[in-house]
């Protein structure tokens, strides 16, 4: 086996001759962005870029989905490395060469970049599969941003074939100087649950309030007391958001309607937290209805829990990260931001990695129309997760 400086020198240097060819798939990319379960063109260059290095993979997963497996050569476990590949519904303000040719739609949170670096490594462990105890499993994932392809992935087989041991994820992150990884232990990113509150009263002349029964009142009076699940039930040590995002009701300032519905967001790092903010939402609706004369229905839909980064994966990622690249890697907070890879996170250990892409002089920020990451993170991610996977499966 080579040695670990040899190990260092080969990563870097198979990524540098590399790298300009994948700032061209990252801009092919970034021209032309999907939807979530439309990523037909992406998942073609995936699939083009995986049969010139003679990886075997299976397209058509979760519908637009690619998986590719480099086998190792030696037995031993199996790695998944994750990367998203759908665009947002944002119109493009870059002013770039190369900038979204899809009026309406853009690649805001960086998926191109992701798909693009998973790309990389895929080539540099294909390079380097020799070393490599057992399998690594490539995940291009359609739908992250609907919350919903992770899912169907899982449904469908993600974790077979071989199966799958443990997992790293990623994401650029422009909050962090290009050069620069983070990590945060335990919970990540938060769960993410959505409500749907519509209250049912009377309508009626608003000169005459007393022969109607007013839903506006009711729901501002039950906005109003949401605010105290996070402040009164949740323990405060369990970071927790309820946010009422939306709120629709009445058509004329001199009727009272019949009804009022409001939506929102609940947001924990915790499961007892998201338990307690899910009954006390549900209990405060209920006890409107004779309180204030009204009947409420309460919508209530759990979506993807959180992140959960296990130590098994995050220690032995952060050491090969600095045996490749130095001292680059710090601790940092969790988000109340929430994505899919969670669902992954809670079958096998997992990790997901901050790769930092602010470019010089930017203060850019994810979803955004003018985001622009500085594309040096593409080859500097290949080099961390190609270490970091030769190191875990050695």
């Amino acid at each position: 086996m080579s040695r670990p400086n040899d190990r260092q020198s080969a990563i870097r240097d198979l990524t540098t001759k590399i790298e300009p060819e994948l700032i061209e798939i990252r801009r092919d990319i970034h021209a032309h962005p999907e939807l979530a379960f439309e990523e037909v063109r992406t998942a073609g260059v995936v699939a083009r870029e995986l049969e010139k290095l003679g990886i075997p993979h299976q397209t058509g997963i979760a519908k637009t989905g690619v998986v590719g497996l480099i086998q190792g050569g030696r037995p031993g476990p199996c790695l998944a490395i994750r990367a998203d590949m759908d665009a947002l519904p944002i119109h493009e303000q870059t002013g770039q060469p190369f900038a979204s040719t899809i009026p309406g739609l853009m690649h805001a949170c960086g998926h191109d970049i992701h798909t693009t670096t998973l790309l990389g490594v895929a080539a540099v462990l294909k390079d380097l599969a020799p070393q490599l105890a057992g399998s690594v499993k490539l995940v291009f994932q359609p739908a992250e941003e609907s919350i919903g392809g992770m899912q169907v992935m899982l449904d469908e087989g993600l974790l077979d074939n071989p199966h799958v041991d443990f997992a790293l994820g990623f994401h650029n992150r422009p909050d962090l100087a290009v050069g620069r990884f983070n990590y945060v232990r335990g919970p990540g990113l938060a769960a993410a649950d959505t409500f749907e509150v519509t209250v049912h009263g009377i309508s009626g002349h608003a000169a005459h309030p007393h022969g109607a029964v007013d839903p506006i009142v009711a729901a501002a009076t039950l906005i109003t007391q949401l605010q105290t699940v996070v402040s009164r039930e949740v323990n405060p040590m369990h970071p927790a958001v309820v946010t009422v995002g939306a709120i629709n009701g009445g058509v004329a300032p001199n009727i009272i309607p019949d009804s009022v519905t409001f939506r929102g967001t609940v947001r924990t790092l915790h499961d007892p937290a998201r338990d307690t903010a899910e009954a006390a939402i549900k209990r405060l609706c209920a006890g409107a209805e004779p309180g204030l004369r009204v009947r409420v229905e309460v919508k209530y839909k759990r979506g993807v829990p959180s992140l959960i980064n296990d130590d098994r994966m995050i220690d032995p990622t952060i050491s090969a990260i600095r045996a490749q690249l130095g001292d680059v890697v710090d601790p940092s907070e969790p988000s109340m931001g929430a994505e899919d890879f969670a669902l992954l996170s809670r079958k096998v250990p997992s990790f997901q990695l901050g790769i930092g892409s602010s470019a010089p002089g930017r203060r850019d920020r994810l979803h955004n129309s003018a985001y622009q990451p500085d594309e040096a993170c593409i080859g500097l991610g290949v080099q961390a997760l190609a270490r970091a996977a030769i190191d875990i499966l050695s």
